[in-house]
């Protein structure tokens, strides 16, 4: 049995149905799995409503000058403790890593246990797969330094694998904030200029723009909590640009810091930040629609034209063989 299994995974043929197989899958995945997916909007919003008293018991507690409690008793269980027993904390935490799980929409400390897990078993679990295939499976006369280098690259992988798919995520939240983004401007403006102050807007505002981008609604009913319960207002605006990372986001918090710093009109601002986000996003368009020709240039060469060269001289080969044939 161990024979046959090392003899199929040394065999090319099985390796390439394989991966032929796989690619497969992760087409049909990436083509139907999002037609199934639906947004579960009363999830997010419950935990906006979760986020919203926890920022409403920490600064009660920062009021009477206690130590904040732990949220919600998500640090407990034993995901918990193999990390402070391990302290991967002080040796897989980077500098950037709260920040992307922000921006990923995973705001709890249970969350931060889970990626620093992740990014201890998958180096480790790839290591040793990559290591055994290459010492007892692989048949190569490749020295043991260089089995063991595959173990070590696939352990490096494996270390990059968490913060990957955290990117992914954050791409695909920031392409729904970015094309929500505009109309949630036209909405703003339309709520400043009627004469509501900036809370009751963000919060309006969330409520309409939930259908079209659960994701920038959930953000600013976050920031409408924080505006109501941090001390500095500028603080609320300063966390919404860190959780979303996006360039007209960033360009809104300084225009309402600057507006309620120095008084400027916020109207007029809002109106100038609004068509720029709309010619930024048609350009954007034009960009993909302009790079479509020279991408579709190669699948039109390898799949397109031996087909249509096949049309074209199939029925003239068949004459002339029957030409020649009679």
């Amino acid at each position: 049995m161990f024979d046959y299994i090392a003899a199929k995974m040394t065999d090319p043929q099985f390796i390439l149905g394989v991966l032929v197989g796989l690619g497969t899958l992760a087409t049909f995945a990436t083509t139907f799995l999002p037609a199934l997916q639906n947004d579960n909007l009363e999830g997010r919003m419950k935990a906006v409503v979760s986020e919203r008293e926890f920022i409403r018991a920490r600064e009660r507690e920062k009021l009477n000058n206690e130590k904040p409690k732990v949220r919600h008793n998500e640090a407990k269980g034993r995901l918990k403790d193999i990390v402070d027993q391990f302290k991967l904390q002080d040796y897989l935490w980077t500098s950037n890593a709260k920040t992307l799980l922000m921006q990923a929409g995973h705001r709890s400390q249970e969350s931060e246990y889970i990626f620093l897990f992740a990014r201890a078993a998958l180096p480790t679990i790839l290591f040793f797969a990559m290591t055994f295939y290459a010492m007892a499976i692989m048949e190569s006369d490749l020295p043991v330094v260089v089995r063991l280098g595959i173990g070590v690259v696939a352990g490096l992988i494996g270390l990059q694998l968490p913060e990957m798919f955290l990117k992914n995520i954050i791409q695909k939240r920031q392409m729904s904030m970015r094309r929500a983004f505009p109309d949630a401007l036209d909405l703003m403006l339309i709520c400043v200029e009627s004469g509501m102050a900036l809370e009751p807007t963000f919060n309006k505002v969330a409520a309409e723009i939930a259908t079209q981008s659960p994701e920038l609604a959930e953000e600013f009913a976050i920031t409408t909590a924080e505006l109501s319960y941090l001390p500095q207002r500028r603080a609320a605006l300063e966390n919404l640009t860190t959780r979303t990372g996006l360039d007209p986001v960033k360009q809104l918090s300084t225009v309402l810091i600057q507006s309620e710093r120095y008084g400027t009109p916020l109207g007029t601002a809002l109106r100038v930040i609004s068509q720029e986000t709309r010619d930024n996003r048609m350009m954007e368009a034009e960009k993909k629609a302009a790079a479509l020709p020279p991408k579709l240039t190669v699948p039109m060469i390898i799949f397109f034209l031996p087909v249509l060269f096949a049309v074209i001289i199939t029925p003239a080969a068949l004459q002339v063989s029957g030409v020649k044939g009679g």
